[in-house]
């Protein structure tokens, strides 16, 4: 193997020279940019910069911070450099819709999923001979209000024992404490069956059924204390009508949350998702 590819990731107040100082610290080290994407948020003034490049076989990641080390004090950047090569390690949670979570799972068998599922959790035991098929650990976590937080460490233990960078919640039907969604804020995504963000909390599909929509949708999300509110990643809609019954919109809207949860998921292990406030910043291929 004579190059290696990294995802270098920075965000800074905005100001001249941030690009051109970057890219001729890595065009030095024999870079070569594979893809390059920015944006400047005009009302926040800030600066979002992410570029794929390869490198001679020799470069490491520490080399290239080390490099970028200058830059970094000269601009108070915020960066991240990403090797990728190393397959990122995922937790998949779900419940009893275990449809995006088949989706996930297939995604990353045919290798369009760069990703790893070192665990499956869930508080159902449905999942379990799926994860006996694809060969991954499963563990039954029942939660009841009494036993909540003690759930709660042993998914803070497993996430530290695998080294999980993610925690997908693929249907997972459970709202986590705020103690949690702080502690892993930005690293753990909600896919939520509807179009955030109208009709939020349990039953979306039957509150839109209700209201007499034409569009129902699903919405990928980081999760954070405050329900079904963290910063959107990715949405889809789809038309439906008022031939249409509540059950109508569960059976449509499975496929729209499986390919919305998957493309959030990739676009995250891709580093392609910068948070932004509440908001983020997707650079999309």
């Amino acid at each position: 193997m004579t190059e290696k590819t990294y995802v270098v990731r920075l965000g800074c107040k905005d100001q001249p020279g941030i690009v051109a100082t970057v890219t001729t610290v890595l065009a030095h080290m024999g870079g070569n940019i594979l893809e390059s994407n920015q944006f400047w948020d005009r009302q926040a003034d800030h600066f979002f910069l992410r570029i794929a490049i390869t490198v001679p076989a020799w470069v490491t990641r520490d080399a290239i911070e080390e490099a970028l080390r200058p830059a970094t004090a000269r601009f108070a950047l915020d960066l991240t450099v990403v090797d990728v090569a190393e397959r990122p390690k995922i937790i998949v949670m779900v419940s009893k819709f275990d449809h995006a979570m088949h989706h996930l799972l297939y995604q990353i068998k045919v290798r369009w999923l760069n990703a790893e599922v070192v665990a499956i959790v869930s508080n159902h035991d449905g999942a379990r001979a799926a994860a006996q098929i694809e060969g991954v650990p499963f563990h039954h976590w029942p939660v009841t209000k009494d036993n909540k937080a003690e759930q709660e460490q042993k998914l803070l233990a497993l996430v530290e024992e695998t080294g999980a960078e993610l925690v997908v919640l693929a249907r997972y039907m459970q709202v986590l404490s705020n103690e949690l969604s702080e502690r892993l804020y930005g690293r753990v995504i909600n896919i939520h069956h509807s179009f955030l963000p109208s009709f939020k909390g349990a039953k979306p599909y039957h509150q839109a059924h209700e209201r007499g929509v034409k569009l129902i949708g699903a919405t990928a999300h980081y999760v954070t204390p405050d329900l079904d509110e963290g910063p959107i990643i990715e949405q889809e809609t789809e038309r439906v009508s008022h031939m249409m019954t509540s059950e109508d919109f569960v059976a449509a809207g499975r496929d729209i949350e499986s390919r919305v949860l998957a493309r959030a998921v990739k676009y995250h292990l891709e580093g392609r998702v910068m948070l932004n406030s509440h908001r983020t910043v997707v650079f999309t291929p």
